[in-house]
């Protein structure tokens, strides 16, 4: 055999389809790409978009999943831990607690409790209380004659300890929402109290001006001008005689 001679089997290897070569072929006019939009344009390549409906990348499971009961812990290396001896925020000759590693500025809070890592290493012989380590974690506390006690907290406990953040939770709003209640009750009391002092005053206001008007009525109530008024009326009949008497 030569290269020359070598070639694929029957069938498999087929032909690219020939588009716009006219409608009988169905790719035609618009070669396949439909009518105008999009798609229909060059230069448009969106992988793994169908058009609006769910792509099969979606439509497809995926593996694994999201746990919503998953704990939370706060990570500490044995790097981090000997850090902190050092610096005398954790004195190694006692315990060592998630309480200890709060209070020492180690972890910033506690969340689901504390995880020991390793990475590092440690010199000073201590006993550590966490929630969980790795192998590499307490194979480097146990290299210096140091202890590793891991918690192991039971579903009617960790049930007990979640009831007791509830309520907890529950009585701090339930005092927010008092101091509340009263602050706004305080406040609804002294504008009922101002209230009532503006509408005294009001009503106090037009019993000194009732006081006052007689006093400044009595100088006006002396009409002595009705006098002059009254005497053309007089007089009008005098002339009317006069004149009656002139025309006899």
């Amino acid at each position: 055999m030569k290269l020359n001679q070598i070639k694929d089997n029957a069938g498999s290897r087929r032909s690219a389809m020939r588009v716009g070569r006219g409608p009988g072929t169905g790719k035609g006019r618009t070669c396949g790409s439909g009518m105008k939009g999009q798609k229909a344009r060059s230069g448009v390549a969106l992988k793994g978009f169908e058009g609006g409906q769910m792509p099969l990348h979606r439509r497809l499971p995926k593996h694994g999943f999201t746990n919503i009961f998953a704990k939370k812990y706060q990570e500490v290396t044995i790097a981090r831990l000997q850090q902190a001896i050092d610096a005398g925020k954790i004195d190694p000759k006692k315990e060592i607690t998630a309480e200890v590693f709060k209070t020492s500025g180690v972890v910033r809070r506690l969340r689901d409790g504390v995880r020991l890592l390793g990475g590092g290493e440690l010199k000073a012989k201590v006993t550590v209380h966490v929630d969980g380590a790795t192998k590499g974690a307490v194979a480097a506390v146990e290299k210096v004659g140091g202890k590793v006690v891991i918690a192991v907290v039971t579903r009617s406990e960790d049930a007990k300890s979640k009831a007791i953040k509830t309520a907890e939770k529950k009585a701090a709003k339930a005092a927010k929402t008092a101091d509340k209640a009263k602050a706004s009750k305080e406040s609804k009391d002294a504008g009922d109290k101002k209230t009532a002092k503006k509408k005294a005053k009001k009503e106090a206001k037009p019993g000194a001006e009732a006081g006052s008007t007689p006093e400044t009525e009595t100088p006006e109530s002396a009409p002595e001008t009705e006098a002059p008024e009254s005497a053309p009326n007089s007089e009008a009949p005098e002339k009317s005689s006069d004149d009656d008497s002139g025309e006899g």
